[in-house]
């Protein structure tokens, strides 16, 4: 009865969005029970779905990330075209605002995981625009703007890493609206 239940759960969640286990590239390391013996999957069996809801959860935390971010944009426009004139960004106010509706679509992008592959080129674009022209530490006098400049632009390049390495993983997402 629990094998019917945990397929028919599994197939409900997955009928259209296979689990990452079952994609192609993926790699499945063989776990050994409680008593040292390679199991047939019984305890085991669970690690498409552990991997499953733990893509789920960072999918959740990136997105909400940027979208929290993209919100800002627009919370806080005076301020940070203030921020941006002071960098020489030509139109500012334009700059920002647009910036932010490409942060929302990105990150909503990824929430969603409908046609993720342009919700994340939308966001390296931005990352790449705002790390150098922004956050360019490399021209800041002040020792303390400087860090703070750093920070932002070392944080943007993580997420740049991270943004990349969603190019590799199989679409449709599991539990997505795919594309």
């Amino acid at each position: 009865m629990h094998e019917q239940r945990k397929y028919a759960l599994r197939s409900a969640l997955y009928s259209h969005h296979p689990p990452l286990d079952n994609c192609p590239g993926y790699v499945n390391f063989p776990c050994q029970g409680g008593d040292g013996q390679k199991n047939g999957g019984e305890v085991m069996s669970n690690i498409g779905d552990i991997n499953n809801i733990a893509f789920l959860i960072g999918r959740v935390i990136i997105g909400c990330f940027f979208l929290m971010n993209g919100f800002n944009h627009f919370m806080q426009l005076s301020m940070m075209t203030g921020y941006a004139k002071s960098k020489s960004i030509p139109a500012p106010a334009l700059a920002v605002g647009g910036s932010g509706v490409v942060i929302l679509l990105g990150g909503l992008s990824l929430l969603l995981g409908y046609h993720p592959t342009i919700g994340a080129a939308l966001l390296v674009i931005f990352l790449l625009a705002v790390s150098f022209l922004i956050h360019n530490f490399w021209t800041v006098q002040d020792q303390q703007a400087k860090i703070g400049e750093m920070t932002n632009f070392l944080k943007n390049m993580g997420l740049l890493g991270l943004l990349l390495m969603t190019l590799a993983i199989p679409r449709p997402w599991p539990m997505s609206l795919g594309r």
